[in-house]
């Protein structure tokens, strides 16, 4: 698969994380890692390159900014961590201001004709926001990863709750990669049939897998430090959909068009592919899960609110 990705801290967890899964996935012919910290990025650089000979894949190397330019795809899952007695909203200011240094040095780079920018650090819906109404590019440029990590971890989780193969199960979370993730348990297949077929299979199940689900990135925390390798993996989804053209459905964060979620960025159903947002794809919601959504956008409405914005998206 054609193409150049830069990773905007990529010798951090989630970074090195994703540049290998995009290694082992042959989905690119370039990796750049870009970090504050240099030198070990050259050496996840190195590292990385050490193993292309047994997987084939891209070639990976480490540099500036400058490095970054020609990209398809930048990639950003540089991000702060929460310091002691420090509140949720102070740690997205912080956030805040470090994308939008990020955001400041992209705009002196020239990327590749309709270069993507792919946000993965948190709270990656606002910092979707932000990039979509910041950057000065298309919005349908700017995309979150949303919650496709979440949709992998509830389908994984039922899969195991089930014994059954998470592949071969269809799934959807939507709305805010957090606290207001919304669950389409409605739409629930295994090999393209209604999982209520199964008899192991119940809604309360269900609800007791999405509740693992929700509570996910704080367990991967609490016992390793933080989640990365299914990060990474979920990023290769959004980079496979990109690079491919494939307009493959994805619950991709973007920036809402005028109606009922307009003035937020979170996840749908969307149809992704070489231009960035193809499409949004129509999709059946109970009215438990349209209000949801709706709280879910309120939510993040707040959120982006508080922290301002700069010149406004062009069509």
């Amino acid at each position: 698969m054609k193409g150049k990705i830069s990773i905007i801290g990529g010798a951090g967890r989630v970074g090195s994380n994703t540049a290998y899964a995009l290694q082992l996935g042959d989905a690119c012919e370039d990796i750049v890692l870009v970090d504050v910290a240099a030198e070990a990025a050259e050496g996840e650089a190195l590292d990385l390159t050490h193993g292309r000979a047994a997987v084939g894949g891209p070639r990976v190397r480490a540099g500036g900014y400058e490095a970054v330019a020609g990209s398809d795809i930048v990639v950003v899952t540089a991000g702060l961590r929460r310091r002691p007695d420090e509140s949720r909203l102070q740690l997205i200011e912080r956030n805040a201001a470090l994308f939008r240094q990020i955001v400041a040095s992209l705009r002196a780079v020239q990327l590749a004709p309709e270069g993507i920018l792919l946000v993965v650090a948190n709270p990656v819906d606002v910092l979707t926001y932000l990039a979509a109404t910041e950057l000065g590019w298309a919005p349908r440029r700017a995309i979150g990863l949303g919650t496709v990590l979440d949709t992998l971890r509830f389908r994984s989780l039922l899969g195991e709750k089930l014994d059954l193969d998470p592949f071969h199960l269809e799934a959807l979370i939507l709305g805010e990669h957090g606290d207001s993730m919304v669950p389409v348990f409605s739409g629930v297949r295994y090999e393209g049939e209604p999982i209520s077929r199964l008899a192991q299979y119940s809604e309360g199940v269900a609800r007791e897998v999405f509740a693992s689900t929700r509570k996910a990135g704080a367990e991967c925390l609490r016992l390793k430090g933080g989640a990365g390798y299914a990060v990474g993996l979920a990023v290769r989804e959004v980079v496979a959909a990109v690079l491919g053209d494939t307009r493959e459905m994805l619950p991709v964060s973007t920036l809402q068009p005028p109606g009922e979620f307009e003035g937020v960025a979170f996840s749908l159903p969307t149809s992704v592919g070489r231009a960035g947002v193809v499409q949004l794809m129509p999709i059946d919601l109970s009215e438990d899960e349209r209000r949801g959504l709706t709280k879910s956008a309120e939510v993040l409405r707040e959120m982006a609110g508080s922290l301002g914005t700069g010149q406004q998206a062009r069509a």
